[in-house]
């Protein structure tokens, strides 16, 4: 039997408008939209009372840890954190343990997905310098896009061989998303650093190791590649004020229904910790591309409010807090963020530097339109029914209520003024504002290609 639920009395939030309203769940979908509607027999109605209704955020960049390093994460953990969180669907990366490097392992992580997550789910394809037979090979509608690191962060997938860029660039199926730092500066000053710290650098030179200039360099390149051979090219995490002016100012979608070809993102630990926060949180903040100085975190959000960044996401990559403690050279870098993400946004709406509906845009609608995922992001009839409802209530993040399987948030002691009320993915509720709900309801996301 279908089940209905009627939310009534909410704050719609969708496509550059806030608007009172109803909306109506028929099964797995929004089946309307409107004002005063009313209740069916046996309808499951709850009274937002006059609470945000946002769609479900679109992360499109998490690592999650599964295969080969389940201790520290896993789809399950990692997806319940997420939808708690506000986040209903995600795009997991490849460098995990075997890393995503052709069909075969890119399938097997759909099936360690399947009846596990929480929230609905694609894997991206790494690339590497040895695997361009996969990528030409590679159904476009199989994976949001293919993942190139070219610059070293986790693992071995450092793609540097000129030759091997270029064919990349000029043969792949779908958009290429990118981490962008030059690993022979970084090499040079972690060495510089080394032979005067040992290996206990101080954890504030991180954005010295990881400087401004490998970003810079190492996106220049990115972004030439792309012109050159007329890619489609999604630069992942932006740190620096200095890479925004490479980037087009405006709207992802124009109004003649063009796309820009060259798209850029940031992640919310950037636009809300800078340099003096590593001397009380240390290799907690710890990240690739390094957390840098307050101006870049002002520029940061101010290119998100004028369309210079398209897309916010977390980047969410937990490690264990004993591996957090280790000395620098030994410390990983990564932190958890899904749970606490949107909020953490939201906060930039009480401070008056976004608007909700930004938010919105950059953490839903614009993931969706960017990997033409299949009638998701928005609150439309028809529509899968990925729903949060926000309340305005302040909250202080202790680490008893962390569901990642680390156990930790960068956040932990932060008082948020906005909480997730509920989660719906896929017209079921998910996340009740204080625990999970039912069993997971995530699916395979549609690339509509």
């Amino acid at each position: 039997m279908t089940t209905s639920t009627l939310i009534v009395n909410a704050r719609l939030v969708n496509e550059d408008r806030e608007f009172d309203g109803d909306l109506r769940i028929e099964g797995r979908r929004i089946a309307r939209i409107g004002s005063g509607l009313a209740a069916r027999p046996g309808e499951t109605v709850v009274d937002a009372a006059g609470r945000r209704l946002l769609p479900g955020m679109i992360d499109d960049q998490v690592h999650f840890r599964e295969p080969g390093l389940e201790y520290k994460a896993d789809i399950a953990t990692e997806s319940a954190a997420a939808v708690a969180g506000g986040l209903t669907s995600f795009m997991d990366m490849p460098n995990t343990n075997p890393p995503t490097l052709d069909a075969a392992a890119l399938e097997d992580k759909y099936r360690r997905a399947a009846g596990r997550a929480w929230g609905n789910y694609g894997f991206y394809l790494g690339a590497s310098n040895d695997n361009l037979e996969a990528i030409r090979a590679l159904d476009p509608r199989s994976a949001p896009g293919i993942k190139v690191f070219m610059g070293a962060s986790t693992g071995n997938m450092l793609v540097d061989d000129p030759a091997v860029l270029d064919g990349i660039f000029r043969e792949a199926p779908t958009p290429i998303i990118t981490h962008c730092e030059d690993t022979p500066m970084i090499e040079a000053e972690l060495a510089r650093h080394k032979a005067r710290y040992g290996d206990d650098i101080p954890a504030h030179c991180h954005p010295d190791i990881r400087s401004r200039q490998a970003c810079l360099k190492s996106t220049e390149l990115a972004i030439s590649l792309a012109r050159r051979h007329g890619t489609r090219l999604h630069v992942l995490h932006i740190s620096t004020a200095d890479e925004l002016a490479l980037f087009e100012h405006g709207p992802l979608v124009r109004a003649d229904g063009s796309r820009k070809r060259i798209t850029a993102e940031t992640c919310i630990h950037f636009l809300r910790f800078d340099r003096a926060d590593y001397a009380a949180l240390g290799h907690l903040i710890k990240c690739n591309p390094a957390i840098k100085d307050a101006a870049d975190r002002e520029a940061l959000i101010a290119a998100l409010a004028d369309d210079t960044l398209d897309v916010l996401a977390t980047d969410h990559a937990p490690h264990t807090l004993e591996e957090k403690s280790r000395p620098y050279t030994g410390a990983p870098s990564g932190l958890p963020l899904v749970q606490y993400a949107l909020v953490a946004a939201l906060e930039l709406v009480h401070e008056g530097r976004l608007t909700t509906a930004q938010v919105v845009r950059k953490f839903a609608h614009a993931p969706a339109q960017l990997f033409d995922l299949a009638e998701r992001g928005f609150l439309r009839e028809g529509y899968f029914a990925d729903l949060v409802l926000v309340d305005d209530t302040p909250f202080t993040v202790r680490r008893e209520d962390v569901l990642s399987k680390c156990g930790w948030s960068p956040f932990e002691g932060r008082t948020f003024h906005s909480r997730i009320a509920a989660t719906w993915v896929n017209g079921t509720l998910a996340w009740d504002g204080t625990r999970l709900v039912g069993t997971p309801q995530g699916e395979r996301l549609r690339f509509a290609r």
